[in-house]
């Protein structure tokens, strides 16, 4: 008995000391919210009055943690206005220098600037509802499904990709015809300050002094979901400025123009958007304002006929803290495609946490 419990002892022991070698990676949590309160007219809401209400319009959790030196996850979710959790990015990351990234799963693939920001990092609070920005096919919120290199090499940014591409009915990735792949790419160049990294931002607050252009572009020959089995080619043309001037504030123009030949419909649009940052404190934040216009035009394709053919947006924004805590005011005009329908009209207030 005396040597069977020396037994137990000594290999509690043993285990103990091994457990206590065992560290789990590093991995960062982080969560991100936007909700508003609006008013919209009746074409707006759809509706014979106009309706008042509150939205939870997006709630994501972030998280991200190192396999290896080499090796990253990412795993984030999106809870929306349809009542329902989606799987957002679920990335494997192989990154072993700044010239030589590998990554898998799904994310953001190769495209305009607008969909490398997203929601949560652009500049104005509707960056996508006029259907110029983020003009290419999706599984979900501007993700797909696929494999991708890019790399950075000082002031320029390149990035190629094969991915699912246009499908029937996104959510479930099934295709209409023969599937063929998406091929897609993006280079970027910044003249002023590089922007490290994958992801974009649609201003930097001062922080950075960016000259930018950036062309993107996807090829599909078949399977596509709306513009016919031939498929097609959408390309875009993206340019941001973005420069702090001395004490006198932060100025931002955007602007982007896209062409679609096929892959989901014939059309082509474009967008410019302004915004000036007060450079004063008033309480805690400063106040910045901006505008945006955009033009749309769709030849052939799946067209419904209240698609926004030009929309016009306002906004006052009260910044706290950059893209972690802001609060706004905005005005969102649409003219339909239909002209004979009235105009789309929308007045809110609209806030944005992010914690890291």
């Amino acid at each position: 008995m005396e040597k069977l419990a020396l037994a137990v002892m000594m290999s509690s022991a043993l285990f103990e000391a091994r457990a206590g070698d065992v560290a789990l990676p590093p991995i960062s949590i982080g969560a991100g919210v936007q909700a508003d309160f609006q008013n919209q007219n009746a074409q707006a809401a759809g509706t014979t009055a106009s309706v008042n209400r509150f939205n939870l319009d997006s709630m994501r959790l972030y998280m991200n943690g190192n396999v290896t030196n080499t090796a990253q996850m990412t795993f984030n979710t999106e809870y929306t206005t349809s009542n329902s959790v989606q799987v957002l990015d679920a990335i494997a990351r192989f990154e072993y220098s700044d010239h030589l990234h590998i990554w898998a799963g799904r994310f953001l693939p190769p495209s305009d600037r607008a969909n490398l920001y997203g929601p949560y990092y652009a500049n104005d609070w509707f960056p996508y509802s006029d259907g110029v920005a983020d003009p290419y096919p999706s599984v979900y919120d501007g993700r797909d499904n696929g494999v991708a290199y890019w790399g950075q090499f000082g002031r320029v940014k390149v990035s190629a990709g094969l991915f699912d591409g246009a499908t029937a009915t996104p959510q479930t990735a099934t295709f209409a015809g023969n599937k063929k792949l998406l091929s897609a790419f993006r280079v970027m160049v910044d003249l002023w300050d590089p922007e490290p990294g994958y992801y974009l931002n649609g201003t930097y607050y001062g922080k950075k002094n960016i000259l930018a252009l950036g062309l993107a572009g996807q090829h599909q020959t078949s399977g596509a979901a709306l513009g016919g089995t031939t498929g097609g080619t959408i390309y875009s043309l993206d340019g941001l400025l973005d420069r702090k001037i001395g004490n006198l504030g932060v100025v931002t123009l955007e602007s982007e123009y896209e062409r679609d030949t096929g892959i989901l419909n014939h059309s082509h649009g474009w967008y410019a958007l302004a915004a000036y940052l007060f450079p004063k404190r008033i309480g805690i934040g400063r106040i910045q304002a901006l505008a945006k216009i955009s033009d749309k035009n769709v030849s052939s394709g799946a067209v419904v006929p209240t698609a926004p053919a030009r929309s016009k947006e306002l906004d006052l924004n009260y910044v706290i803290d950059d893209f972690n805590e802001r609060v706004g005011f905005y005005y969102l005009d649409q003219t339909l495609m239909a002209t004979s329908l009235p105009s789309a009209k929308i007045y809110g207030i609209k806030v944005q946490y992010q914690m890291f």
